[in-house]
């Protein structure tokens, strides 16, 4: 034992205070924070649990629609086929644009002004950037802070991780299950580049795309396809020393669009000037989209797109399905490293390496 001198006789008019108590190492709180297990429910709960509008619920099927386990996936084309007959009574508006043009400013301001009208809004987005990085758009759902503490808003990012395919499939059924809780609007953002574009086309009823007015040329860098596949072009931050510019590029655009050949709706994309920030221009947007969604429906080109996309989207499940079953499949795992150093080495060609390992998946499909 250590020997302390401040005990001694000699000091006993010293007062020796009793050290500061250590909290312990360990959280005694922790066990009671832990959140309860998640409930596992049947596909008829959820459907239940969906059709009540419970965001909850909701919340908890998505993920099981995004979850990789067979399992999950069992439940949720279970969940989505008992919801089928309850969707498709919503307005799907896809929205994109460059880096920088403020689409989620414009997607909240939006969204407010649908939900002053009494509607429902969910806001889904396609991230195919995120198969990189692995990360997540969670960025989005912060900076959009009012539309996702409403009540009648549901705010959700794409998975954090995968093929644009796959990414976008999980969006298109996450879309049904939105519309059977009650949704009546769904806006579908684009985060990230490149040919998400057009899936979000091929899952929407109204392509919007965002512009900002720069002091360079306004069409540069804007791909033929995005404008072709535009139902309308709205200019944001029309606001102050912007104003001039946001007219030039209106101008701009509606010269260029006089260049494509007319849409097979019959519409005439229109291009407006608003500003997200300082909320003007909000309402034309929306009566915009209104105006399309009447005179397609009127033309009846509203259902023949959908019906296209329904089959586009059949096609597109086969495939990925296929795809997956191939990468899947045991023999072709312990042979597809074999066949990539072959190619690398220049001891196969592509073609005879591929034609071989197909070869052998059909063969084991066989057995």
């Amino acid at each position: 034992m250590t020997k302390h001198i401040e005990n001694e006789e000699c000091y006993g008019g010293l007062t020796v205070n009793k050290g500061i108590e250590q909290p312990p190492a360990v959280n005694p709180y922790l066990k009671k924070s832990r959140r309860a297990k998640r409930k596992n429910y049947s596909a008829d709960e959820y459907v239940e649990g969906i059709l009540k509008g419970d965001i909850t619920i909701l919340s908890q099927a998505v993920t099981l629609l995004e979850s990789v386990l067979p399992e999950h996936h069992e439940i949720a084309q279970s969940v989505i086929a008992k919801c089928l007959p309850y969707a498709g009574k919503s307005v799907r508006v896809g929205i994109t644009g460059v880096p920088g043009a403020g689409k989620s400013t414009s997607i909240e301001a939006f969204g407010l002004h649908l939900l002053k009208e009494s509607h429902k809004l969910a806001v889904l987005a396609i991230d195919p950037s995120s198969e990189r990085s692995k990360g997540s758009i969670l960025g989005d759902k912060t900076r959009m802070e009012k539309l996702s503490n409403h009540p009648n808003a549901f705010v959700r990012p794409s998975p954090s991780a995968g093929s644009l395919g796959g990414v976008a499939r999980k969006t298109r059924e996450t879309i049904i299950l939105c519309e059977a809780a009650g949704f009546d609007t769904i806006f579908v953002e684009t985060v990230g580049v490149g040919q998400s574009e057009t899936a979000v086309h091929s899952m929407v009823d109204f392509f919007l795309l965002i512009q900002v007015p720069n002091t360079g040329d306004e069409l540069q860098g804007i791909k033929r396809g995005i404008m072709e596949m535009a139902d309308g072009i709205i200019i944001n931050k029309a606001d102050g020393s912007n104003m001039e510019k946001a007219a030039l590029a209106q101008a701009q655009f509606k010269n260029a669009l006089h260049l494509f050949p007319m849409a097979d709706s019959g519409w005439t994309p229109q291009v407006l000037t608003y500003s997200g920030f300082y909320e003007k221009g909000i309402k034309e947007v929306m009566e915009m989209i209104d105006a399309y969604v009447a005179f397609t429906k009127k033309n009846g080109f509203f259902e023949t797109k959908r019906r296209k996309q329904s089959k586009y989207w059949m096609y597109e499940s086969i495939n990925e399905k296929l795809k997956d079953s191939f990468y899947q499949n045991p023999d072709i795992k312990s042979l597809l490293k074999t066949k990539e150093l072959q190619v690398l080495n220049d001891q196969s060609s592509s073609f005879v390496a591929a034609k071989e390992l197909l070869d052998l998946y059909f063969i084991s499909l066989k057995k």
